[in-house]
């Protein structure tokens, strides 16, 4: 079947988008309010879009026709600290996503602590094994209380035992065990369960350009 957008309801776009774009990143976000209140939320329309320089793009709509406090933190604040987060703290990240009152520490009630983050004034989930600190860099105005934010990474944590070769960057992410967003109300998946596809022998054939260097 084809699908012509144009003529779809939102929630039915989203339907179909959050079912075939899977599993999608979860960007467990910490904000930091002018009175220095501390707001976490999770967010699955998040991606890393740009190394050189350093970009990620996170989705935030609306909760009952206002912004977010997420949104509103960070468009207050241009700074935010995306977690990322483990299968071990799947049910304290689906308890952030709660609709609290803005005056409410969501980290608090999931049991969680911060750590100090080391570029941005934002703190990080203490217990989350990897984080991004960002600074914004654009955002965009998708549709009303809809925003689309870039953001530049200043700072990385990943928790020491998950670096295989801190002086080459190697990362051992498969410890990490992190969760993908699925489709539906609840669904996520292990991103643990991987197999290495080898890269097409090209070699003779013209058509194909040279490697090129990084």
């Amino acid at each position: 079947m084809n699908f012509d957008f144009s003529e779809l309801a939102s929630a039915d776009a989203f339907k179909l988008l959050s079912s075939v774009v899977v599993p999608r990143p979860i960007a467990w976000v910490v904000t930091q309010s002018t009175e220095d209140r501390i707001n976490a939320a999770p967010f699955s329309f998040f991606n890393v879009v740009s190394s050189d320089p350093p970009i990620v793009a996170l989705g935030v709509g609306p909760r009952g026709g206002q912004l977010k406090d997420t949104s509103r933190n960070i468009l207050a604040t241009r700074e935010f600290v995306i977690n990322v987060a483990s299968a071990s703290l799947g049910p304290q990240m689906a308890h952030t996503s709660l609709d609290y009152v803005a005056d409410v520490d969501e980290l608090a009630r999931a049991g969680l602590t911060t750590a100090p983050s080391l570029r941005v004034k934002p703190p990080r989930i203490a217990q989350s094994p990897a984080a991004l600190e960002c600074r914004v860099w654009q955002v965009l105005e998708a549709a009303p209380q809809r925003i689309i934010v870039l953001a530049r990474v200043v700072a990385m944590y990943v928790r020491d035992d998950a670096m295989l070769d801190p002086r080459r960057f190697y990362v051992d992410t498969p410890a990490l065990r992190l969760l993908g967003r699925m489709h539906g109300a609840g669904w996520y998946a292990h991103t643990d369960n991987l197999f290495q596809m080898p890269a097409p022998d090209a070699a003779g054939d013209p058509a194909v350009r040279p490697p090129q260097g990084h």
